[in-house]
């Protein structure tokens, strides 16, 4: 008789439960789903926001949400599903920090939350009841994670650093004429 493992159990839990909160929230983005603006309406918010290409942004946005919360809640690709959520969580939490830490003031404390979580489940890995573990790990090695993590975080830093750089440059900022 095999005993459950609460540790394998927990992390099925929190990746279930991270992973669909990101789904949904991605899916508003995609689809338009539980109230949410769709493609054309995120692709606005995109450009409002100050993300460039905006549409190219939104489709990122919600696939890195969505795709990276369906994945990580199969406990599939655990690394590559955890590194484009945190790296999609970066923006938001860019977006997101001029108002602080706390969600209540508009602050970045809950893309913070959910980033911070998607990367250590993908660090971690996804345990024992997983499609992870069922495929013998073929997506979850050392290498995966060192290539997803480290992609996520260019990808992250270039978005952000666009962004930034576009902000600055529309506010009339000394020396950014060039962006």
């Amino acid at each position: 008789m095999t005993c459950i493992n609460r540790r394998d159990l927990g992390l099925l839990v929190l990746r279930v439960g991270t992973g669909a909160v990101l789904a949904a929230h991605g899916s508003q983005k995609l689809g338009g789903w539980f109230g949410g603006g769709g493609i054309e309406g995120t692709t606005a918010a995109m450009e409002a926001m100050g993300f460039h290409p905006p549409k190219h942004s939104a489709l990122a946005a919600g696939l890195g949400e969505a795709g990276g919360g369906i994945l990580l809640a199969l406990g599939l690709a655990t690394p590559a599903a955890g590194a484009a959520a945190a790296g999609t969580m970066a923006g938001a939490v860019a977006v997101h920090a001029p108002a602080g830490f706390f969600a209540m003031g508009g602050g970045y404390e809950y893309p913070a939350f959910l980033g911070f979580t998607a990367a250590a489940i993908g660090v971690t890995g996804a345990g024992r009841y997983s499609l992870d573990h069922a495929t013998g790990h073929v997506l979850d090695r050392p290498w995966v994670v060192a290539l997803a993590f480290a992609g996520s975080a260019l990808a992250a830093a270039a978005v952000v650093g666009r962004r930034a750089k576009g902000q600055a440059a529309a506010a009339g900022e000394p020396g950014d004429e060039g962006a």
